[in-house]
């Protein structure tokens, strides 16, 4: 106590140490609000290689956050765009960028596989210099890093280019002249702990489920592993490859001089299987290149000729013809295999894998995608799996020649197995076509036309199973089996699930297949129900600027007419900073926005202004500047990014505020509130609106 009085004392002395600390306080106030994050650091290099240069940049990332690769398929967050730009008359590239370790997780809220840097972001990119004076090389990164929050940053690099390609004249490290970094925030993906100078903020069990980074790598290929064992499975039940198992085995217990000897030769003709499709595997990876396979993989042109692809092998499956490699492979395989020995065993294996193509070839080709499509080992360790489920049968049934007698007989059924895989190849086939449409945003391939086409296949299945459709191959038949019968009633379920889709159900189980929600004819689902219960009526009479957002809650995109109509009712304003590829905005509309005590108050206390920082639609060329920073505001979503980061020193997303007319803030606990639960987020709309009042 008095150490207090003897402070205030001498403060009430000195006026010019009251003018002090007022300006220290400030500055402390200031720099604990501010929350203008740059979690990149970048450096840069040139190299020589050969007659051209690499160029070499090398960001290092902060711990917990995550920034997204260029390879992030369109419909989810942003992917990282490279922009050359003094390229024109001075030097060619050669090939795509290329980049260092990178993990893919799949993010079930926009429902594609983000790829993604931790820690380290490495990226080179080979050019050919053909401007002998070129001094510098101008790159432009435009990038999205995440963690609890994501921002998206730009950043400049102007690379010093030597007058000659000596090694030894080569700067180690070439920082970028342009060292001012646009901030723009943009969308939470991951829920994890929030930093100090942040809100608190509660994870709830939906957030912990959704978690990003999701698996490790290990995980990953042990997902393919298992997808692949299981589609070995669905193959040995192919009328190409079961009815081989008896004649195979039958041959080796018959050829062999011993039981041991027929044992010990069925073991190899399955390790030489296994190997024939392992080595498959490693060629696919080695000729194209773990990078190659994953960019090929969100490539609008590999998607559509994988959609033709997948098209042929189902009518295949479905008996309109057969794909069949050339008799003249079979013939010399065979004639290899009668050799006997190790070399013959591993050539009837060869046969095996040429003879049973037109069944194994199509699911063996959509592995290879698929798994490719993950980088690194994965085709091989999908082709281990496949092989592994394949050949298993072979050497056990060897070992015990008995359980041949418990073995169905061959029959229908196994045509029956084939239709069903034709069924399942055309209905993946969709989701590569769904791919380019939305990389090219052509909407053609919309959320319902894709669950209608779903639901006829899906129909025509369960039609088939219940026989009531027959097709070229099906033998005749005045029953159906029980597991056929069983099958048939699992597709109906599955088929009346779909359904609910074409009206807005959010159909989680398939959420990895048809395009997001919001890709769609109507957010609101077909007859504009959708969850938020909203009907044609109601869009009737909307104020200018106003159309209805997400549970039929009226918004405004534009700050100006939000504004003007607030002050027209008289109600507090919630700004809502905001961004099309913001995972946690969409959790915090769909998990809390939707409760019933949170949404009637949304819907009728505040008027909602919904800014999105990642609207790249060009301003009018009088509305554009530069900031004092010497940013260039360019697009709609530069424009409400420096008003964020101006008005609230803030480039975070999402970002709620509640204002009076003026602008004013209306909380004074929490001025502004990010990912909350729903509790936290109430009582802070109470705050606010009660303050305005």
């Amino acid at each position: 106590m008095n150490f207090t009085r003897n402070l205030q004392t001498n403060l009430s002395k000195n006026v010019w140490t009251k003018t002090i600390l007022l300006f220290v306080f400030f500055f402390a106030f200031a720099k604990g609000n501010a929350q203008i994050l740059e979690p990149v650091k970048w450096t840069s290099k040139i190299e020589k290689k050969g007659n051209n240069a690499v160029l070499i940049f090398d960001g290092t990332i902060e711990k917990d956050w995550h920034m997204y690769s260029q390879f992030t398929p369109d419909g989810g967050p942003l992917a990282l765009e490279i922009t050359f730009k003094n390229q024109k008359g001075n030097y060619e590239l050669v090939g795509k960028a290329k980049e260092g370790k990178t993990r893919t997780a799949f993010n079930d809220v926009f429902g594609v596989d983000e790829t993604f840097f931790e820690g380290k972001a490495h990226i080179e990119q080979e050019i050919k210099i053909i401007n002998p004076n070129l001094k510098t090389v101008d790159v432009d990164f435009d990038f999205q890093v995440c963690k609890e929050v994501c921002i998206n940053s730009s950043k400049k690099f102007s690379i010093a280019v030597p007058s000659t390609f000596k090694m030894d004249e080569v700067p180690a490290v070439t920082e970028a002249k342009a060292d001012e970094t646009k901030v723009v925030g943009l969308a939470v993906d991951t829920v994890k702990k929030e930093e100090a100078a942040q809100p608190k903020v509660e994870k709830t069990a939906e957030a912990e489920k959704e978690e990003i980074p999701a698996p490790a790598p290990s995980r990953s290929l042990w997902s393919i592993f298992f997808i692949a064992f299981l589609s070995g499975f669905a193959a040995l039940l192919t009328p190409c490859v079961f009815p081989m198992i008896p004649m195979t085995v039958s041959f080796f217990t018959k050829q062999s001089k011993s039981r041991a000897k027929g044992i010990r030769n069925a073991i190899i003709y399955g390790f030489s299987i296994i190997a024939i499709y392992v080595i498959l595997g490693l060629i696919v990876t080695k000729i194209f290149g773990a990078d190659a396979l994953n960019a090929l993989s969100t490539d609008v042109w590999f998607n559509l000729i994988f959609f033709v692809i997948l098209v042929v092998f189902a009518t295949s499956f479905l008996g309109a013809f057969e794909i069949m490699l050339p008799n003249s492979w079979a013939n010399k395989a065979d004639q290899q295999a009668d050799k006997g020995g190790l070399i013959g065993i591993l050539f009837m294996a060869l046969a095996l894998a040429i003879v049973s193509f037109s069944c194994t070839g199509p699911i063996v080709g959509t592995l290879l995608v698929e798994a490719a499509s993950n980088g690194g080992i994965a085709p091989i360790v999908g082709m281990l799996g496949f092989s592994l489920a394949l050949a298993l049968p072979f050497m056990l049934f060897a070992m015990f020649p008995g359980w041949l007698n418990s073995l169905p007989k061959s029959g229908g059924w196994l045509n029956t197995v084939k239709v069903v895989l034709g069924f399942l190849e055309l209905a993946l086939a969709f989701k590569f076509l769904s791919n380019a449409d939305l990389v090219l945003q052509l909407h053609f391939l919309e959320r319902e036309v894709f669950i209608a086409i779903w639901i006829a296949i899906f129909g025509a299945m369960t039609l088939y199973l219940f026989g009531k459709i027959t097709l070229p191959h099906d033998s005749p038949t005045n029953h159906i089996s029980v597991g056929r019968l069983y099958l048939g009633l699992l597709t109906f379920v599955f088929t009346m699930y779909l359904i609910p889709g074409l009206w807005g159900a959010p159909l989680k189980l398939i959420s990895a297949f048809p395009p997001p929600p919001q890709y769609s004819e109507s957010p609101f689902g077909v007859g504009g129900s959708g969850n938020g219960a909203v009907s044609s009526e109601s869009i009737k009479g909307l104020p200018e600027g106003a159309e209805l957002g997400p549970h039929g809650i009226m918004v405004f995109h534009d700050y100006e007419d939000g504004l003007a109509y607030a002050k027209e009712i008289n109600k507090p304003i919630m700004l809502d900073f905001t961004g099309y590829a913001c995972v946690n905005c969409r959790k915090m509309e769909n998990n809390v926005w939707s409760e019933p005590a949170i949404l009637p108050i949304l819907k009728n206390d505040v008027v909602l202004i919904s800014l999105y920082v990642d609207d790249k639609r060009e301003l009018p060329k009088e509305e554009q500047f530069t900031t004092a920073a010497g940013d260039k505001i360019i697009t709609v979503g530069d424009k409400w990014t420096d008003f964020m980061i101006s008005k609230y020193k803030t480039n975070t997303q999402p970002l709620y505020v509640i204002t009076d007319l003026e602008g004013k803030n209306m909380n004074t606990s929490k001025p502004t509130i990010s990912y909350v639960n729903a509790d936290e987020y109430l009582n802070w709309l109470k705050e606010g609106i009660s303050n305005f009042k």
